[in-house]
């Protein structure tokens, strides 16, 4: 009897174990995330030099840029959180950002240096 039981929690356990979220019908690409992403740590940092900005005219601004609804983008970012992909995405990001502001690297190694924290992976512009 415990076999029987143990063959059917099994079967049960490896038939549960697909996705957690379906795939969204309006997918926004790795590649489109990344650029949304970028353009939305640049409208953040952006709220801190300019303290009476509207950070969500901003993120409303750079969807409409992009031609992306806010829920397509919610939807794309759980999507890609769940499937393990978010990190490579947000490391694309990270590229396109040091290539709109190459001084944007030595501005992020001075911190590191002074604050005595190693970044991982930081992504440079010479390789």
């Amino acid at each position: 009897m415990k076999k029987l039981f143990f063959v059917f929690v099994l079967i049960f356990v490896v038939s549960c174990g697909g996705d957690y979220v379906d795939k969204p019908k309006n997918l926004i690409s790795k590649g489109d995330m990344a650029e949304i992403m970028a353009d939305l740590a640049i409208n953040d940092q952006a709220t801190f030099m300019y303290p009476n900005s509207n950070l969500e005219a901003g993120t409303r601004f750079i969807l409409n840029t992009h031609k992306v609804k806010s829920d397509d983008y919610i939807q794309s970012f759980k999507y890609y959180v769940v499937k393990g992909k978010i990190n490579g995405i947000a490391e694309d990001a990270q590229k396109i950002l040091l290539k709109k502001d190459p001084k944007a690297e030595k501005y992020i190694k001075d911190k590191v240096k002074n604050n005595g924290v190693v970044p991982q992976n930081l992504p440079t512009l010479s390789k």
